[in-house]
């Protein structure tokens, strides 16, 4: 079913999320500058907290069961956004932005991903309330997307520069061999020109687009209030810049998160598949997410790394 969220509701959250990147474009980094991992772990802390604040509202306003649907979700985006960091990392690397401009790519990706979650969450629920046939089709996508993510990649399978929106880009646009700062166009001779960090940003945008494709339904299979799958979803969303910044500071620590990121999908698709036959109460899935993620990490930092001889 729908929420029965207000409008005010509504408009309150989407006044809060403009704010907050305001102060954080305007104010706070305001200035082009290399992200210390101090700064990231400390921005890591209020993205969390403000989630917990608005966890506590939500709780209150809308009872316990609510409260732990927001959790739930918040902490499963929040996780599967790990992934998209890696990749982020990737990306940086291979177009070799500078740690400077870092920060305004990631802050414009983000803004165009609030917009494109929008997007599908309310399209994803619409068609589950519409089509109840649909949400094996989601389930089903989450068990294959799971067994994916465990089988090991090559290091050299992802290539930005195959990405149809890239390509595009080159075709219609004029791209200027080298970057120009921060900024994403220039006008060298009065005629636009597109610059690499442009191409950068087409390439998160897009990244995010696949990535939401899992993360979104794997919260719906938690909840149907739109706006707690949204309002979670958006604050896991806020707080993936720093936690990009601080997972590229102590990426070794997580060489195991992908294993459990897989046991979690296909849980969550397997709930999903069965949800008409079995109901599992929230406080279970939340136990068993947060147990498969503690055991990936702790896995991670217990068991040594088997370097490969020089």
């Amino acid at each position: 079913m729908f929420s029965t969220m207000p409008w005010w509701a509504w408009a309150g959250f989407l006044a809060f999320v403009a704010a907050m990147l305001a102060l954080d474009l305007g104010v706070f980094n305001r200035k082009s500058h290399a992200v210390s991992l101090r700064e990231a772990l400390a921005w890591c802390a209020v993205w969390f907290g403000l989630a917990m604040a608005f966890n506590l509202l939500v709780s209150q306003r809308m009872g316990s069961q609510a409260g732990l649907e927001f959790f739930t979700g918040y902490i499963v985006e929040l996780c599967l956004s790990v992934d998209n960091v890696f990749v982020f990392i990737v990306i940086f690397q291979y177009f070799r932005v500078d740690p400077r401009y870092q920060h305004r790519v990631l802050f414009w990706g983000i803004l165009g991903a609030v917009l494109m979650r929008a997007v599908f969450i309310f399209a994803g629920i619409s068609l589950i309330n519409r089509f109840h046939w649909i949400i094996y089709v989601f389930g089903a996508f989450l068990v294959y997307t799971g067994i994916k993510l465990a089988i090991p990649k090559k290091a050299d399978g992802f290539e930005p520069e195959k990405n149809p929106l890239v390509k595009l880009a080159r075709k219609f646009l004029p791209v200027t061999p080298e970057f120009h700062g921060g900024h994403f166009f220039v006008r060298p001779h009065g005629k636009l020109h597109a610059t690499p960090m442009f191409l950068v940003l087409l390439v998160v945008e897009t990244t995010d687009v696949m990535f939401a494709l899992d993360s979104i339904p794997a919260v719906i299979a938690i909840t149907r209030n739109e706006f707690i799958v949204f309002t979670s979803n958006i604050f896991a969303i806020l707080g993936l810049r720093s936690l990009y910044f601080a997972v590229s500071g102590i990426m070794q620590l997580f060489r195991y998160l992908n294993i459990g990121l897989a046991v979690i999908l296909v849980f969550v698709g397997f709930k999903m598949i069965a949800s008409q036959y079995v109901s599992v109460p929230i406080h279970i899935s939340l136990g068993i997410i947060g147990a498969v993620l503690a055991a990936s990490i702790l896995a991670s930092v217990m068991i040594p790394s088997q370097r490969k001889p020089e």
